[in-house]
């Protein structure tokens, strides 16, 4: 890969961690690039990271401006073992390469090999879903549960991995049908669950089916604080069901679509059902925030920004 391509639809990817998976299974070197300071309203945030490979290529870290030049740093990298530290912008030595926002922005990268004990970890944490901190100067690296004690390392770049958000749609109309699709596309581990649906589930790229009961289905997923719940059905009971089960658990969202004028008659339901008034006052309904729209992907981006809000306000604490 001796240019980037053309199209950076490599950039549409923020998480490298399937892409690192994937290339630690094959054998391959690659390089890691964390941008882990910014300055005046860079477009990506510290933590965000690229991937580079010989025939890989993963994640952004900047409008297109440093791309290029971050790509062929980690081909040298990869090469050569050495780390690098890479400023852009102010006090840069790369003054023909200009961030158009005028911030500033500093980047490690480092070569990562198969079978490297933190990468391991990593993927391993991932796949468990549990929290995991990535510790490393460059040369020595660590990765991390909550509660264990990071190594001492001279000017160490840190960057906190939550685990990968879940969505689960309950519902199989048009509506459930673009949320789904559009969940998965923002890299939400997602799952339509119809119950008593046809054996096959429709040809949506990324998304899991389930067919059974919608609290069997829920129950199975495993509903922990990253993990979303939109139930999007025309089914009283099987929204019952789904919101009875949902709403006491950990789950980080439930939300319902349906019109405002029942959400009394719902709640009253619920409640009879036995969910606690807590549990209740969580409930988002009408799910999504009011945008306005109601054409299947017009309500799927407004439910999807309403989760994106409560993920972002999430990884900010």
């Amino acid at each position: 890969m001796d240019t980037l391509p053309e199209w950076p639809a490599y950039g549409l990817a923020a998480d490298v961690r399937p892409v690192l998976a994937q290339a630690m299974a094959a054998g391959e070197h690659v390089a890691l690039a964390t941008l882990f300071a910014a300055t005046g309203g860079a477009p990506r945030p510290p933590g965000a990271q690229m991937l580079i490979g010989l025939n890989r290529l993963s994640g952004f870290l900047s409008g297109g401006c440093v791309e290029g030049d971050v790509a062929a740093h980690g081909r040298e990298v990869i090469d050569t073992g050495q780390p690098v530290r890479l400023i852009y912008g102010e006090g840069s030595p790369y003054p023909d390469i200009r961030l158009l926002c005028g911030a500033r922005i500093d980047i490690l990268v480092e070569r990562v090999m198969p079978g490297d004990p933190a990468a391991e970890r990593l993927i391993e944490l991932t796949a468990a879903r549990q929290p995991a901190l990535w510790v490393t100067d460059g040369r020595a690296r660590a990765c991390l549960s909550p509660g264990e004690t990071a190594p001492s390392m001279q000017d160490a770049v840190t960057r906190l991995y939550a685990p990968v958000p879940r969505l689960a749609v309950v519902g199989s109309d048009p509506t459930a049908l673009a949320i789904a699709e559009l969940a998965s596309r923002m890299e939400f581990e997602t799952t339509l669950i119809r119950p008593k649906g046809p054996p096959v589930g429709p040809a949506l790229a990324g998304v899991a089916y389930m067919r059974q009961d919608a609290d069997v289905a829920l129950r199975a997923i495993g509903l922990d604080r990253w993990t979303y719940v939109a139930v999007a059905t025309h089914d009283l009971l099987t929204d019952e069901t789904a919101l009875a089960y949902a709403l006491p658990s950990q789950a980080a969202y439930v939300g319902v679509l349906g019109a405002r004028r029942r959400i009394p008659e719902r709640l009253a339901r619920l409640k009879a059902l036995g969910v606690p008034e807590a549990a209740l006052d969580r409930m988002k309904a009408p799910i999504g925030l009011d945008l306005g729209g109601k054409a299947p992907f017009e309500i799927a981006v407004a439910v999807m920004a309403e989760i994106v809000a409560d993920w972002s306000a999430r990884q900010d604490h």
